[in-house]
């Protein structure tokens, strides 16, 4: 604004200083409720205190063999041909927070966790079982935090996957009737022969398999995603049997249980098949 005498003065509406208050504020609470998600999206490792206090004196878990069974018919395979024929421990649990976890109702924690276990005679051999939904800006941390955790001279690591058969592209498109069946992607580490043929374009692997599979290849880890294609939306006895061939090349590492009882089999498909059964 000019004066009489041609002097410039400055001249603030307090209208404007208040409106950029008011955006200031609003910045700081976007801000705040961001900070506050981040936080509570983070991905939590909890160990034994055994564990835990040796990966605090800078030791990391000496593993030879890492199974990661992610899907529920992946994790329940370990259950019924693995965890139930060997003496386990349950060494560690991840915590994960989502969208989708916390939507989930009706389940109990067993199965939406993400549990570890170590052999008992053997403490080189780890298996975790990852029936919760881990969100895509979740996968990198869990991926990092997880390997952090183990050394990574001579290991190998060992994906089991669930797929929906709907998702599988090939030519032939009438597949389903050959499901469920598996496909595999390796690192250029992994020196041994897939049990299966590979994975073929267009198709890809996402989610945690692909996370863990991309980690591995930076890193030159020997690692293998066996990925099971099925027409079966909940675990069925069919679809777990299809990962028995993978878990067989690991030899002494890990021993399966040729025939699981039936009392065994029906405990881990039992629930799902009433949930889906209309009529009961």
């Amino acid at each position: 604004m000019a004066t009489f005498f041609g002097e410039v003065l400055s001249v603030y509406s307090r209208a404007v200083e208040e409106e950029d208050d008011e955006e200031l504020d609003e910045n700081e609470e976007d801000e705040e409720i961001r900070r506050e998600l981040d936080e509570k999206r983070e991905v939590h490792l909890h160990w034994s205190p055994e564990v835990a206090e040796s990966l605090k004196s800078g030791n990391k878990l000496q593993c030879s063999d890492f199974i990661l069974a992610v899907g529920h018919n992946a994790a329940r395979f370990l259950s019924v041909y693995v965890l139930t024929s060997e003496n386990w421990d349950a060494v560690g649990h991840a915590t994960v927070w989502n969208e989708r976890s916390r939507a989930v109702t009706g389940i109990t924690s067993e199965e939406s966790a993400c549990v570890f276990y170590r052999r008992k005679n053997n403490p080189s051999v780890l298996i975790c079982q990852a029936t919760c939904h881990i969100a895509e800006d979740q996968l990198f941390q869990w991926t990092e935090k997880v390997f952090d955790c183990l050394q990574h001279r001579q290991l190998n690591v060992t994906v089991l996957s669930d797929s929906s058969v709907a998702e599988y592209k090939r030519a032939d498109y009438l597949c389903s009737s050959s499901a469920p069946f598996l496909r595999s992607l390796h690192t250029a580490a992994f020196r041994g022969q897939p049990v299966c043929q590979s994975l073929e374009q267009p198709n890809i692997f996402t989610g945690l398999p692909a996370a863990v599979l991309n980690h591995c290849e930076v890193h030159c880890i020997a690692t293998v995603v066996y990925q099971c294609y099925s027409d079966v939306t909940g675990p069925d006895s069919v679809t777990m049997e299809t990962f028995k061939p993978a878990l067989t090349k690991l030899g002494k590492s890990i021993q399966l249980d040729p025939s699981p009882t039936t009392d065994v089999l029906r405990k881990f498909v039992r629930s799902t098949n009433i949930q889906s059964n209309l009529y009961i």
